[in-house]
């Protein structure tokens, strides 16, 4: 089952309103957007819709983010098509986060698990 990287843009108000948000960005300098990255077996898509209606599973375990729920714009496609479903999971984690870094490299404020 592969697995996609996805990006979605967040509300800027989500950098004033959270704190833990704010602690984790401090390179962040107001001019880029928020993000969020993260990874699904999914399509970006039909993940977008699971964290924007707070989709809970069959054992009622909530599988949204909170912040997405919250403060999700819109899918980034421009930032993740470039990358190559993965075949593990292990390898989708590891490129969530390499993408996540390389974003606030150049000054996006973003959020990932």
């Amino acid at each position: 089952m592969p697995y996609r990287i996805y990006v979605v843009e967040l509300k800027k108000r989500v950098y004033s309103e959270n704190a833990k948000f704010r602690a984790a960005n401090p390179q962040f300098n107001g001019v880029l957007e928020c993000l969020y990255v993260g990874m699904t077996s999914k399509t970006p898509k039909e993940r977008f819709l699971q964290h924007k209606t707070g989709y809970r599973n069959k054992k009622g375990y909530k599988l949204s983010s909170n912040i997405v729920e919250k403060y999700g714009s819109y899918l980034r496609p421009s930032l993740y098509n470039h990358i190559d479903p993965l075949a593990t999971r292990e390898e989708a984690l590891k490129m969530e986060k390499a993408l996540a870094l390389e974003l606030r490299r150049q000054r996006y404020a973003v959020w990932f698990n």
